[in-house]
C-alpha cells in the first residue's frame, strides 16, 4: 500500500543536541521525497507537574520544537515544516502519527553502543509497530555510499526493495541489492531469484544503477558488515519468519548493530 500524496515525514525530537542530527536527516529525506516535515515533541505532564514550574517545563518543550524547526529550515529552506507538541508518551504519539505518515524518523538512542539493546527502547518499539517505514538515525554521519537493501525472497523484502529504489532514485541513483545465503543453500538459485526481482523493480526506476550480489554466511552479521559503506540500509521488518514477532532476525541485527541509518519497511496490507 502506498502512502497518500500528502503524507508527511514525521520526526520525533527530544530537545537534545543528538536529536538535532535526527532532524537534519529527516529534513533531507522529506526534501528529496517532496514531502512536508512534521516535527513532534512529546510533552510529559507527569514530569511537568514534578518540575519547579509547569510553565518553565512547557517553555522548554516549545524551545525544543523551535530549535528543530530552525535546523530543518537551514537544511532545506523551501521545505514545508509543521510542528506540534504531543501530550503523553513519545512512542505512543509517534505510533499514532505513523498511521498517516510516509516515513517516521527517530534517533537510535545509543543502540549500537550497548552490549544488550533493550526491547523496550523507543527506536525498537517504533520500528516494530509503526504503520509506515521507520528510519532509525545514528549519531555519526554515514559515508557517501549507495543505498544497501537486504533481500531474502519474501514479499516484505520486495516492498523494501521498492522503497530502496525510490530513495536511491531521489538521491544519487546508486543502489546495492544483497542476498545472503547460508552455507549449504543453493547460491545459484539465489542469484537467479535476486536478478529477477531486482530487474523487475529496476524497470520502474530507470535512473537508478543497481548492483546485485549474493554473499554466503550468516545473514545478520554479513549485512551489518556490508552496511559500513552504505549511506542508508533498507530491510523488511520480518521477512519469512512469522514466529519471531514484529521484527525478524536480520532487521533486529541491522537495527542494533549497523553503523549506517536503517530504514525498516513493513507490508501494511497482505498481498495476493
Amino acid at each position: 500500500m502506498s502512502a497518500a500524496a500528502d503524507a508527511p515525514v514525521v520526526v520525533g525530537v527530544s530537545g537534545s543536541e543528538e536529536s538535532l542530527a535526527v532532524v537534519r536527516l529527516a529534513a533531507r529525506e522529506a526534501a528529496e521525497h517532496g514531502r512536508r516535515l512534521c516535527v513532534l515533541h512529546a510533552f510529559d505532564w507527569a514530569s511537568a507537574l514534578a518540575a519547579p514550574s509547569v510553565v518553565g517545563h512547557r517553555a522548554e518543550a516549545e524551545q525544543a520544537i523551535a530549535r528543530a524547526v530552525s535546523v530543518a529550515d537551514r537544511v532545506a529552506p523551501k521545505l514545508r515544516v509543521d510542528a506540534q507538541l504531543l501530550e503523553g508518551p513519545a512512542v505512543a504519539g509517534l505510533l499514532r502519527r505513523s498511521e498517516s505518515a510516509f516515513l517516521v524518523v527517530v534517533g537510535d538512542g545509543g543502540l549500537t553502543s550497548r552490549q544488550c539493546a533493550p526491547a523496550d527502547a523507543a527506536a525498537v518499539q517504533v520500528a516494530a509497530r509503526a504503520g509506515c517505514p521507520v528510519l532509525v538515525v545514528r549519531l555519526a554521519p554515514p559515508p557517501d555510499g549507495p543505498v544497501l537493501v537486504a533481500l531474502d525472497g519474501s514479499a516484505t523484502s520486495r516492498a523494501a526493495l521498492d522503497f530502496a529504489f525510490d530513495c536511491a532514485g531521489r538521491h544519487d541513483g546508486r543502489l546495492r541489492a544483497v542476498r545472503v545465503v547460508e552455507p549449504g543453500d543453493d547460491a545459484g538459485r539465489g542469484e537467479q531469484d535476486l536478478a529477477d526481482v531486482v530487474d523487475r523493480c529496476a524497470r520502474r526506476h530507470p535512473t537508478v544503477v543497481a548492483e546485485r550480489e549474493v554473499l554466503r554466511g550468516e545473514p545478520g552479521p554479513v549485512l551489518v558488515e556490508q552496511s559500513r559503506t552504505a549511506r542508508l540500509v533498507v530491510a523488511g521488518t520480518r521477512g519469512d519468519q512469522p514466529g519471531r514477532g514484529m521484527l525478524g532476525a536480520v532487521s533486529q541485527s541491522l537495527l542494533y548493530h549497523a553503523p549506517a541509518p536503517v530504514a525498516l519497511v513493513r507490508r501494511v496490507l497482505d498481498e495476493r
